[in-house]
């Protein structure tokens, strides 16, 4: 089990290349996401994205941002995370660049789950170094291997 509660595949990490929109990053998670076969409606998952972030943005400080929706479509928890080295322009609460993304897809109903999920993601980011350690990752496997590492779950 990983940090962040849920087992994580490299497939649902990406690592950002310089220049992204806020939008862009969501739209790669998205379909990181959807490519795992958790989600049965990519494109409504995708405007269920785009909603809930055009509500509030998820942009919570700290470099960090928690996307995330609990919609039909999502057949079971999954969890994608984006890695930016040069920081996106997020529109985060304290105005800092969002270094890493966690994208919750959740299925409707599952609260209960979603806020433990959500719980154990915000514990492991506060560890002093660990949000800091996951932003120097190159490769989605060093991202899976950081999470899954003895002593952070």
């Amino acid at each position: 089990m990983s940090a962040f509660g849920i087992d994580l595949e490299a497939g649902a990490v990406r690592i950002y290349g310089p220049g992204l929109s806020k939008h862009d990053a969501l739209d790669i998670l998205v379909d990181a996401v959807a490519d795992s076969g958790a989600v049965m409606d990519r494109e409504a998952f995708r405007r269920a994205v785009r909603e809930r972030e055009s509500v509030m943005s998820t942009g919570i400080g700290y470099g960090v941002a928690i996307p995330h929706v609990r919609i039909d479509p999502v057949r079971r928890p999954y969890i994608g995370v984006g890695i930016s080295k040069d920081g996106i322009d997020y529109d985060t609460l304290d105005n800092q660049p969002v270094h890493v993304v966690v994208l919750f897809a959740m299925p409707s109903g599952s609260q209960r789950e979603y806020l433990r999920l959500l719980a154990q993601v915000m514990t492991a980011l506060k560890v002093p170094g660990f949000r800091e350690a996951l932003t120097a990752c190159s490769t989605p496997q060093e991202v899976v291997d950081i999470l899954n590492a003895p002593g952070t779950n």
